[in-house]
């Protein structure tokens, strides 16, 4: 398949996955607006930890703050998907519902459980022609959080619906006062994806756009993410969208935890050598050893002989470099789900699934 052929790209992205990669700027704009209506009662502020359930694509947006904001976040975050409650969630937990369609069985299945305690409960959920269970109960039981109209994810996904998970939870938590982050440079990032997306777009040839000379090295491979600290939501996300756009088995190790096992897994199975290939993101914002470390895993992975590539983020701090990677990250697992002839908005085993448990 050409990747420079934009009319054939097109054709098989009939769920509009690169228009909603186009637009993750405007998600962001539009969640910056919207936060101006957000309204969370003061006592919400008298918690010690916060934990959230949202499964899939509706937990990606945590995952990323929650690394991201380590050293910024003044509140351990827990995600924590699935059917129960913790035994450690009480009435010094704020409990986020998180569920893009609003039906998530799971999310729901929980909110059973706390809604009669004294647990703080917030949500955050998409809302549409039809509302959502989770919307409505916002609604009903006076749930405070975040409602959003996801106009520009027209590809109706989660996973794609980044800017409105990341920054819809970064506001929850900054009017509740757990994390501390300027207004003026959320808008500095959004603006700065624009013009970086304009390297990456469909109509940038394949010469000059490193997405796609990426997933053509990723054609027929199982990637392994490698990358650390602040980057390691971003890698959990990248995975996910391999997996559900691209139709590619795909995993991640995180640095520096990585080089205390992996590295003597790689001689075996043999078929790692020509299956397998390790895609490293550096930073220089990685604790030194860190950045060491990446150097020599990789000197490692190529010693036993399994193919590897490397991205150094470019973004001037933490921020821009994480959302540098979402980019770039969503964009590759486009091309790679148009190499592999697949359409990257179809999830059709997850779907049966659902069906079948119904």
């Amino acid at each position: 398949m050409d990747l420079d052929n934009y009319q054939k790209i097109r054709k098989q992205d009939t769920y509009f996955i690169a228009e909603s990669i186009e637009k993750l700027s405007e998600q962001i704009k539009q969640t910056l607006v919207d936060s101006d209506l957000i309204k969370i009662p003061k006592s919400y502020a008298n918690v010690n930890k916060v934990v959230l359930n949202g499964m899939g694509g509706s937990n990606l947006g945590a995952y990323i703050i929650k690394h991201l904001f380590s050293d910024n976040l003044n509140v351990p975050l827990d995600i924590c998907p699935g059917y129960q409650v913790p035994s450690f969630v009480d009435d010094k937990t704020l409990y986020i519902l998180s569920s893009y369609s609003g039906n998530t069985e799971e999310v729901l299945n929980t909110y059973k459980q706390i809604a009669q305690s004294k647990t703080k409960i917030i949500a955050i959920t998409s809302s549409g022609k039809s509302r959502g269970k989770l919307e409505k109960l916002m609604i009903k039981d006076d749930i405070p959080g975040y409602i959003f109209y996801p106009k520009y994810n027209p590809s109706g996904q989660p996973r794609m619906g980044l800017g409105y998970s990341i920054f819809g939870i970064l506001f929850l938590l900054k009017k509740i006062g757990f994390l501390n982050i300027d207004d003026i440079k959320i808008k500095e990032v959004a603006v700065k994806m624009e013009t970086w997306n304009k390297k990456l777009a469909i109509t940038t040839k394949i010469d000059n756009n490193v997405a796609k000379k990426i997933a053509s090295k990723l054609k027929g491979k199982q990637p392994v993410l490698v990358g650390g600290e602040f980057l390691i939501g971003n890698l959990h996300t990248l995975r996910n969208q391999f997996c559900e756009n691209s139709k590619n088995f795909a995993t991640y190790f995180p640095l520096p935890d990585l080089n205390h096992y992996l590295l003597e897994s790689l001689k075996n199975p043999n078929k790692n050598k020509n299956g397998t290939i390790f895609l490293f993101f550096n930073s220089k914002f990685y604790h030194a050893r860190v950045q060491h470390r990446s150097k020599l895993t990789q000197e490692v992975v190529e010693k036993n002989n399994i193919e590897s590539l490397q991205y150094k983020l470019q973004g001037k701090d933490k921020i821009e470099q994480s959302m540098e990677l979402l980019q770039l990250g969503s964009w590759i697992s486009f091309y790679l789900s148009i190499l592999n002839n697949v359409n990257p908005g179809e999830i059709p085993w997850v779907d049966w699934f659902k069906k079948q448990l119904k």
